[in-house]
């Protein structure tokens, strides 16, 4: 076996340096190789050869890392620099792909819920017996007096009231008597559109005792008030309870309906709740013929015109209501209020008439041959061209009484001209006055030409 290595291998002559095969002991320069060297020679050859397979292997290895399609890690998130780490000193190392690792995720403590304040707990105002809420409202209210006219006002400062425009009328100062002293006050502040007015008190007393206002928005059909007032012009501090029958609008206005009896001199008084807030001020009464039903102007209006703001609307609430109850248009109550208007001048015109009657009456028998017979008045003939035939009288000057009878029936004429072209502009209908014409003993068919 060693022969068939020395004689595979060779050997580098040490005097010319050639290389010399293995199985010739001698170089051509004449150096011959002695049996140590040989031995040497042939150990050398022996590792050269058995290096050879690994040589192949690791070759093969190289090539086959060299075409392998490796993928590249990500680096792992971390705030710490990045260490290197050793190349792997194996081929086994190079060949087997480790599979993805997903990181592993620390759980996230939990978020806790914001803190909440708690719900305030809304408490109901205290509601007081009747005879105490009683005694803390009527020392606040006030008579007043605008005038004629005569109302009450309830205080909500020391030195304000509150009351109704109509109670005031256009006087731009009052008179308030409350318990035996009396006070002036002048009027601030009129809203006629809500029916509320302002009064600021001279010499307010000190220590006055005062109402808080509440609001409407929260009252419930069915809830308890009580009405004060000056019942009649001259009952002051009546006291009438009742409850609260429905809200209603009256066109801008919000009226609090009740039953709570409202007679004149109520008007500009506190609706009071048992919780001893004003949520109204007294204002009218639906007519004689109802019963039970009465109306407080909110007092949010009033808020309103505390703070400034007035309702525009030129009809007062009485105006809306009186509408709202009848149930008829703006068109139907001026056809209405023209046909009035029509009675009221047939009734000044019948007068007139009547008077002509007796003048015509005392002369015509002296006068008058002949007369056409053309209405309910005789002396309608003067209207008709050739109406009336004159003859000659000894005892009066029959031309001039009939120039006079005219003189009086045309100024009657023009009078029921003009009525009638009022009515027909305020939508009165033809028949409405033909029979009011007839009423009053006015027919003539010249009328309607």
């Amino acid at each position: 076996m060693d022969t068939d290595r020395t004689e595979t291998s060779g050997w580098d002559c040490p005097s010319c340096g050639r290389r010399v095969p293995g199985r010739i002991r001698a170089c051509r320069c004449g150096f011959e190789q002695s049996s140590a060297t040989s031995s040497t020679v042939a150990g050398s050859a022996k590792v050269a050869a058995s290096g050879l397979p690994l040589l192949g292997i690791g070759l093969v290895l190289g090539a086959a890392l060299a075409l392998y399609p490796w993928k590249p890690q990500p680096a792992a998130a971390t705030d710490a620099p990045a260490r290197s780490r050793p190349e792997p000193t194996t081929a086994a190392a190079h060949v087997r792909e480790l599979p993805d690792i997903e990181p592993i995720e620390s759980p996230k403590p939990p978020v806790p819920e914001p803190v909440r304040d708690p719900e305030p707990i809304v408490t109901p105002p205290e509601k007081p017996p009747l005879e105490e809420l009683v005694s803390r409202v009527v020392p606040a209210v006030a008579f007043v007096q605008a005038g004629q006219n005569r109302g009450t006002g309830f205080f909500i400062a020391r030195d304000k009231l509150l009351t109704n425009a109509h109670v005031v009328g256009g006087q731009s100062s009052v008179r308030l008597q409350l318990g035996d002293a009396a006070y002036q006050a002048r009027v601030v502040n009129v809203s006629a559109g809500s029916d509320l007015a302002v009064l600021q008190v001279y010499n307010a007393p000190p220590g006055q005792a005062v109402l808080s206002l509440g609001s409407a928005t929260g009252v419930r059909v069915g809830e308890e008030v009580i009405a004060v007032g000056s019942a009649l012009g001259v009952l002051s501090n009546t006291v009438t309870r009742g409850i609260i029958s429905a809200v209603r609008k009256a066109g801008p206005v919000t009226l609090i309906q009740t039953d709570a009896a409202i007679n004149p001199g109520n008007s500009g008084g506190p609706l009071v709740n048992r919780a001893g807030q004003v949520i109204g001020i007294n204002s009218l009464r639906a007519g004689q013929q109802a019963e039970g039903v009465a109306f407080a102007v909110a007092i949010d209006h009033a808020t309103q015109l505390l703070n400034g703001e007035r309702v525009t609307d030129t009809q007062t609430p009485l105006g809306s209501l009186t509408q709202m109850l009848d149930g008829r248009s703006e068109g139907d109550q001026q056809r209405q209020r023209g046909e009035q208007e029509y009675a009221r001048t047939m009734e000044v015109i019948a007068r007139a008439a009547t008077e002509l009657d007796s003048f015509w009456t005392r002369y015509a028998p002296n006068c008058v041959i002949a007369a056409v017979n053309a209405g309910d008045h005789p002396w309608f003939a003067v209207y008709s061209p050739g109406g009336v035939r004159l003859g000659q009288s000894n005892t009066i000057d029959c031309s001039a009484w009939i120039d006079a009878v005219k003189m009086r029936a045309e100024a009657i004429r023009v009078e029921m001209d003009k009525a009638a072209e009022t009515a027909r502009q305020r939508g009165v209908f033809p028949g409405a006055t033909r029979d009011l014409r007839r009423r009053y003993r006015l027919q003539w068919s010249g009328w309607d030409r």
